[in-house]
């Protein structure tokens, strides 16, 4: 008989429910005892989650199925901010803020970040990835039947791709902030298993889109540019706008 107690309490149960937790505002289970271990395996699961609101992007597909395709991407535009609760939307936010307002130093960047009020670049921000995400949405959606089989594949693999860049980053960049459950999963982080995980995601998303997997890998190369240059490594807030902006340029060089 399954017991759904003990698949919470297992090593790796406890670390998706985790990650499930972080990541979106679905429905987890409620996990007692979290040691820094737990969180760093957590990590793992990235691409699942990844994975699992690739597929829940069906809801609105299937819902709306006789509509417009502007509709639809509309729809699906904003039930992907809703499934995240905006957390990657907010690192967006503030990272852009930061980056406009420190001006190349350090600890004022740090600072505006952690300011909890939206400056003007933080909400250019918002507005352009959504914008940008919307239009090439409804491009995807214009396909053809069996270009759409390849489209669907395409937006369920967007935020897969965007949260295997999450371990990317954090195998490759320094986490500046050394407190709280970022910290304990950037130390804690099981570098190889990750490693792996990286290597696949990417082979993958080559497979479906050349195009959309090389944006994907020169925009985080930029990025991680950027922070080190601004931050000297990489923030939380930063973390949300990679899985933003990838998910984005993925799509794009989709339709490049």
């Amino acid at each position: 008989m399954f017991n759904y107690q003990k698949l919470c309490s297992s090593t790796y149960g406890k670390a998706f429910f985790l990650a499930l937790s972080l990541l979106t505002r679905l429905p987890s289970a409620k996990l007692t005892d979290i040691q820094p271990s737990d969180s760093g395996r957590s990590s793992l699961f990235y691409p699942l989650i990844g994975l699992i609101i690739g597929l829940l992007f069906y809801v609105p597909l299937s819902f709306f199925v006789e509509s417009s395709q502007i509709t639809i991407a509309a729809v699906i535009t904003v039930f992907w901010a809703i499934v995240t609760g905006g957390l990657h939307l907010d690192g967006l936010a503030d990272s852009a803020d930061g980056w406009l307002g420190g001006m190349g130093d350090q600890e004022k960047t740090q600072q505006i970040m952690k300011d909890p009020l939206v400056g003007s670049a933080g909400v250019i921000a918002i507005v352009s990835i959504l914008i940008l995400k919307f239009a090439v949405l409804t491009t995807i959606l214009q396909q053809t039947f069996h270009g759409m089989l390849l489209a669907s594949g395409i937006i369920i693999l967007a935020p897969v791709i965007a949260r295997s860049m999450i371990l990317l980053l954090l195998i490759t960049t320094d986490y500046v902030q050394k407190k709280g459950i970022a910290n304990d999963i950037a130390e804690h982080l099981p570098r190889q298993s990750a490693m792996w995980i990286v290597l696949i995601c990417v082979l993958i998303g080559f497979y479906f889109s050349f195009w959309g997997m090389l944006f994907v890998l020169i925009g985080l190369w930029l990025l991680r540019r950027l922070m080190l240059k601004t931050l000297g490594g990489c923030t939380g807030d930063t973390i949300g706008a990679t899985v933003e902006i990838t998910e984005v340029l993925f799509l794009i060089g989709y339709v490049f």
